[in-house]
């Protein structure tokens, strides 16, 4: 009988280590840096303005908002994220592994609640780009993106409101985060 008792639970223990073993394995579930092994510099072009604030057709269009050198401010920030990141060290074009070319091409403020007098009280802001990384060496493209975009909701009135320019440095913020880990992580 003392024979049985031990092979059970001996069995077990067996069966409690593998199922440690698994659980303290985790899922398999990563995120390693894409350009670790083969990049370790970027070149950040200056973005290019492409919005067109001349065609305003439709009605969605009264929405649309311009915001002089947005382009700038959207290069220096993508350039400070990666500094930040450290994945990717930005410095000149000439010497850079890859390339970063990005075009603003769109930028919109979309209404997201009303107030019972019918004003907007949240809008939600919307910067879109097109990306493309290229190798430096090879000029072969590693990826591109097309409508890309950083956004941010905010309030206009109450407690929580905030004025638009500091809406739109976080939605300015959000898109350089989203463009550094779309560079530098691979899922």
């Amino acid at each position: 009988m003392k024979k049985i008792m031990c092979h059970v639970s001996c069995a077990m223990c067996q069966t409690l280590l593998v199922s440690l073993l698994f659980v303290t394995a985790g899922c398999g579930y990563t995120t390693r840096s894409m350009v670790a092994s083969k990049y370790r510099t970027i070149y950040i072009t200056p973005f290019v303005n492409k919005i067109d604030i001349t065609n305003q057709s439709y009605v969605g269009d009264k929405y649309k908002i311009y915001r002089p050198l947005l382009e700038t401010d959207i290069t220096k920030a993508i350039i400070n994220k990666y500094l930040l990141d450290g994945n990717l060290k930005p410095i000149q074009k000439g010497t850079a592994d890859v390339v970063l070319k990005g075009e603003l091409i769109d930028f919109r403020r979309d209404p997201l609640r009303y107030t019972d007098s019918d004003d907007v009280a949240e809008y939600r802001l919307n910067l879109v780009v097109n990306l493309e990384l290229v190798d430096n060496k090879t000029k072969e493209t590693v990826w591109t993106e097309n409508s890309f975009t950083g956004e941010f909701s905010y309030f206009t009135s109450g407690s929580t409101a905030i004025p638009e320019s500091s809406a739109i440095t976080s939605a300015i913020a959000d898109l350089a985060r989203r463009v550094v880990e779309r560079t530098v992580e691979q899922w």
